[in-house]
């Protein structure tokens, strides 16, 4: 008998040494997998970290994103530029200024109406002008922002207008000057100059549309402002809201808050989306309130 449970127990102590070969053979295996995915993984990610955004980029962090960078609006890194567009305007904080008041003229006709993806534009013919203080600027394009890139004590609204006008400067080897008027607008009643062209804006990104001469009418605007609310406004100097994000804008933020539909509103945000840059430091800078 004695033979036989030596047997057994060779048998038996065998079987256990395979077991536990196997077992840690199956160890090793996984955190060799582990290791690998770890390492894939780890690779990945200092792939994305190594590769670095635009200015203009932001991350898209939503799981079922179709893109993994979106537009964005931040301040551009490494800058060391303090004179940033937009900006939460205090109008307690603003000082009176009646040294220097804007007066507006426009001598204004449409081109084309445009979607370019990150806004919608309207573009102006050439030779429609501004008359600013006696200046004469070439009127270039108005644009739209939803929400409202510009915060008046905190508040957004959701809609924002930019008519972007220029001015070849003598005393900076005549580069163009900006001067951009901004445009507010709250939710409520449907806007007479908003659907002069609103459909005739294209739905695909890119799509350029022609208009014709009084297809749409800058004084169905302009005709909003009654009274004195075309004079009465907030101004400082800033920087264009997108890349380049160039400084030396003179910005003119109107006070009167226009209307515009929740239809209008949606219509133009669905073919450009958020795309209201993040407000700026103000810095040293001093805003005027006319």
């Amino acid at each position: 008998m004695k033979p036989i449970q030596h047997v057994k127990l060779f048998a038996s102590s065998f079987c256990l040494a395979i077991l536990l070969l196997l077992a840690c053979n199956g160890n090793n295996n996984n955190k060799e997998q582990q290791e690998k995915s770890d390492s894939s993984v780890s690779s990945d990610h200092s792939h994305s970290e190594s590769v670095p955004l635009s200015d203009n980029e932001v991350k898209e962090e939503a799981p079922d994103a179709k893109t993994k960078t979106n537009q964005g609006y931040a301040l551009p890194r490494h800058s060391a530029e303090s004179a940033q567009s937009p900006i939460n305007i205090i109008s307690s904080k603003a000082e009176k200024d009646t040294k220097q008041q804007y007066s507006f003229a426009f001598h204004a006709d449409f081109d084309a109406a445009e979607n370019l993806g990150h806004t919608i534009q309207v573009d102006f013919k050439p030779g429609s002008t501004c008359i600013v203080n006696g200046k004469n600027y070439t009127s270039k394009q108005f644009h739209f922002h939803t929400p409202s890139e510009h915060l008046v004590d905190g508040q957004t609204f959701p809609l924002e207008m930019h008519i972007v006008n220029t001015i070849n400067d003598s005393s900076n080897h005549n580069k163009p000057s900006y001067l951009v008027v901004g445009v507010l607008f709250r939710m409520g009643a449907e806007n007479k100059f908003l659907d002069e062209f609103l459909n005739k804006v294209p739905n695909e990104e890119g799509g350029k549309s022609a208009l014709q001469t009084g297809d749409v009418k800058l004084s169905d605007l302009l005709s909003q402002f009654t009274g004195n609310d075309i004079e009465s406004y907030f101004a400082y100097k800033g920087s264009l809201t997108t890349p380049p994000f160039s400084e030396g804008v003179q910005w003119v933020v109107l006070k009167h808050v226009l209307e515009a539909s929740e239809d209008q509103i949606g219509k133009i945000e669905k073919r450009e989306g958020n795309n209201a840059r993040h407000v700026q430091a103000i810095n040293d800078r001093i805003v005027y309130n006319h």
